[in-house]
């Protein structure tokens, strides 16, 4: 992938070239850090919108978590980019990095208490948390939890995720009300991960 992209965002663009060079890929670097990112921004986003594929690195970890990258993720999808990730050690990580919301302090829920008091319960006590949310759901329950998000949290827009890493890959930042109507139409499958932003 790293080879296929047009050019390489990075915090320090030393450390990454030596990583490029261990595998001898020659992608341009260009270097976005906490320190430059309301200038590199717009230039990359720039440069999306002109045609080309960025990939965005981190020294290390996963871009997006505790990591200026977010940003980058939250206005490149505003802007109707595609964002794809590429694995991380979990679907919770792998979502997070890809919703474009803040990282830097999040809660794992799982998934969420099957009956329907409880669950709304749950997503109070959550809400309290004032914390990104990232939880699991099944194809089965994913209507009736948007249902009891859609009353707890009412229209924040929340990011619903499903098939990572798949061939029907979806990422999809709305309101509760807005994921049931796309998923009632269409009946949902495969596994999903909801990231709540704080």
């Amino acid at each position: 992938m790293l080879r296929e992209v047009d050019v390489i965002a990075c915090e320090d663009t030393r450390r990454t070239r030596g990583l490029l060079a261990h595998f001898d890929i020659h992608t341009p670097t260009v270097s976005y850090y906490e320190h430059n990112k309301l200038v590199r921004g717009p230039e990359l986003l720039r440069r999306l919108a002109g045609g080309a594929s960025i990939a965005l690195v981190t020294d290390a970890g996963t871009p997006g978590i505790s990591d200026p990258g977010f940003m980058l993720v939250r206005d490149a999808r505003a802007a109707g980019a595609a964002v794809v990730p590429v694995p991380g050690p979990s679907a919770v990580v792998t979502a997070l990095s890809a919703a474009g919301v803040p990282g830097d302090r999040f809660v794992f829920e799982g998934f969420l208490p099957v009956k329907p008091g409880r669950r709304v319960n749950r997503l109070k006590a959550l809400q309290a948390l004032e914390t990104t949310i990232v939880l699991y759901e099944s194809p089965h329950r994913i209507v009736a939890a948007l249902e009891a998000m859609a009353e707890v949290f009412g229209d924040i827009e929340i990011v619903v995720a499903r098939e990572l890493t798949k061939q029907f890959e979806e990422i999809v930042r709305a309101t509760p009300a807005a994921h049931l109507e796309r998923l009632r139409a269409a009946p949902p499958r495969g596994e999903f991960v909801v990231v709540i932003p704080k």
